[in-house]
């Protein structure tokens, strides 16, 4: 089995969809095993972006920064086999104008890289999803002690694994 981190990003949050994109992972049979709701402050923010500055910039950081802190996220652990690809597949391309339809934000958004060129806005695409395995297993020590994770059966899981 392996872990994940997800995040449902502020534009997510007040657009109102958690429960549907939560549904698409649970419709996957990836298993909830942690969950919480969290406002990043600049610190937090660093530590989770620590080499966004570095790979794409400082605009594109500062970008990201802000946006990431302008309210609520929720932060999710999934697990099942093959989670960081099975959860990149349903979330989609970075850009959601690239995504496909059927994708989280292939279907809940538009927005593309030139538009945020354009705006001066990060892009708003709903979900952070862990790139690797090394990402995922790094995001998970800094989202979540070892207490707030669950180890439990679902029937979903006795039936697909």
């Amino acid at each position: 089995m392996e872990r994940t981190l997800v995040l449902l990003k502020p534009d997510a949050m007040v657009r109102g969809f958690a429960g549907k994109i939560i549904a698409r992972f649970e419709d996957a049979a990836l298993k909830i095993v942690g969950i919480k709701m969290k406002q990043m402050d600049a610190e937090f923010t660093r530590r989770h972006y620590f080499d966004l500055e570095e790979r794409l910039g400082a605009e594109v950081y500062n970008l990201t920064s802000t946006f990431m802190q302008q309210g609520p996220v929720i932060a999710l652990v999934l697990e099942g086999f093959d989670a960081v690809a099975t959860v990149r597949k349903i979330v989609g391309s970075t850009y959601p104008n690239e995504a496909p339809a059927g994708t989280v934000r292939g279907d809940f958004s538009h927005y593309s890289r030139g538009a945020s060129t354009a705006s001066g806005k990060a892009v708003a695409n709903l979900v952070h999803a862990s790139g690797n395995k090394a990402e995922a297993d790094q995001e998970l020590e800094l989202w979540f002690d070892k207490d707030e994770l669950h180890d439990y059966r679902t029937l979903a899981e006795i039936f697909t694994y």
